[in-house]
């Protein structure tokens, strides 16, 4: 299926949800923040929620520093 991530297009596997997402492109739930179709789900609700066809997903990955 066919949807953006973070503004450029990407081409997902069907029924994949945002946890997966988040897992595929290797990255730490709990160091990224996910809005999708610009509303941020809870991470609670991660493997729930389920990409569709034309979303749209910003992936934004917290850093430390000091």
């Amino acid at each position: 299926m066919r949807v953006k991530i973070n503004g450029q297009p990407a081409e997902l596997e069907s029924g994949m949800n945002l946890e997966h997402l988040i897992k595929f492109y290797r990255l730490k739930i709990d160091q990224v923040v996910v809005e999708l179709n610009r509303k941020v789900p809870l991470k609670s609700a991660y493997a729930a929620t389920l990409i569709q066809e034309g979303d749209e997903v910003e992936i934004v990955k917290f850093l430390g520093g000091g």
